[in-house]
């Protein structure tokens, strides 16, 4: 009776919510979370959204401010920049629901997101006999501004990850017991899975919500974004290093693309660094041209990878003690 009272108990979501300088898509964010329908005698009695600007430059804050009236449910808290862990770190601290929701903001909700949370936690748990599990939903990526709930599901939309925080309901007391997220990953990338990696140590299980649906919007891929690619790929590569130094496990080496097989999958598909931003520009902007921005992109992944490799390598060799 106790485990039917509990799956039955309501449910308050505190949507945590990191952003740095995304004002435009931010906008869109917030207002599909103030659209949520819910069903009448829903689990859910209620939500707030904990957004926490991490240092932006862009006038987020002082747009939010001019705006509040338009969202009720937003509570904002400012930081300095100190990227998106101590950010997430800092709206599970203040947020006041029992269950967290995990967003980004350049991510743009269904009607129904909430709700398809609600039911697949509810379903979850009366699955497993057991509250140890979180939900995960789809994440479509997209670059129409206008319209990103348009986005068809595409098959390199599919993710494999265990834990990511792109759209993810977890009970807060699972991140507190884990230990919220290590701000020492300042820079991009792998903080959501390592949290993860500590998640999957208490041995709680991930139930897929496809219902609960994303939008991931991102501009159109263009030349000019290959700079800042590169030094994110180099970032990823550094934080990539200090999860392996944390969990030093074969797979975590092959998340990072820490191992022998990724250097010479890279290395032959850009022929040693040969396949490069300069001398596929020519192709990569036809493609643009051709109207095929995604594709341009996917082919563009060839050597960002390769800088990934490199990064990580480089990164770990650093690490090491000198002869």
């Amino acid at each position: 009776m106790n485990q039917i009272l509990r799956q039955e108990a309501p449910l308050f979501f505190s949507v945590v919510i990191p952003t740095y300088n995304r004002k435009p898509i931010l906008e869109k964010c917030l207002r599909a979370i103030e659209n949520q329908q819910l069903r009448d005698g829903s689990v859910v009695e209620g939500y707030e959204v904990v957004l926490v600007d991490d240092g932006s430059t862009d006038g987020t804050l002082e747009w939010l401010e001019s705006h509040k009236s338009e969202f009720p449910h937003v509570r904002s808290h400012a930081q300095d920049h100190k990227g998106p862990a101590a950010a997430r770190n800092l709206g599970v601290e203040q947020a006041k629901g029992d269950t967290i929701i995990f967003i980004d903001s350049d991510l743009v909700v269904t009607e129904q997101f909430l709700q398809a949370h609600a039911d697949a936690l509810v379903q979850g748990e009366k699955q497993l006999g057991s509250d140890h599990m979180f939900t995960y939903g789809w994440v479509i990526n997209t670059c129409n501004f206008d319209n990103p709930t348009s986005e068809p599901y595409k098959i390199t939309d599919f993710s494999a990850a265990y834990f990511a925080t792109g759209n993810v309901a977890i009970a807060r007391k699972w991140l507190e017991k884990a230990g919220l997220f290590d701000t020492r990953f300042q820079l991009y990338g792998w903080e959501d899975l390592e949290l993860g990696v500590r998640l999957k140590q208490l041995d709680l299980k991930l139930i897929k919500c496809p219902e609960a649906v994303g939008y991931h919007w991102h501009p159109p891929f263009a030349l000019d974004q290959i700079p800042r690619m590169i030094d994110r790929e180099i970032q990823r590569g550094r934080m990539g290093v200090l999860f392996y130094e944390k969990h030093p496990t074969w797979e975590v080496r092959m998340m990072i693309q820490m191992t022998w097989l990724h250097r010479l999958l890279w290395g032959i598909l850009s022929l040693g660094g040969r396949l490069n931003e300069r001398t596929m520009a020519p192709f990569l902007q036809w493609l643009i041209n051709q109207g095929k921005p995604q594709l341009a992109l996917e082919v563009a992944r060839i050597f960002l990878n390769w800088y990934n490799v490199q990064g990580v390598y480089a990164a770990y060799a650093e690490t090491q003690p000198n002869p």
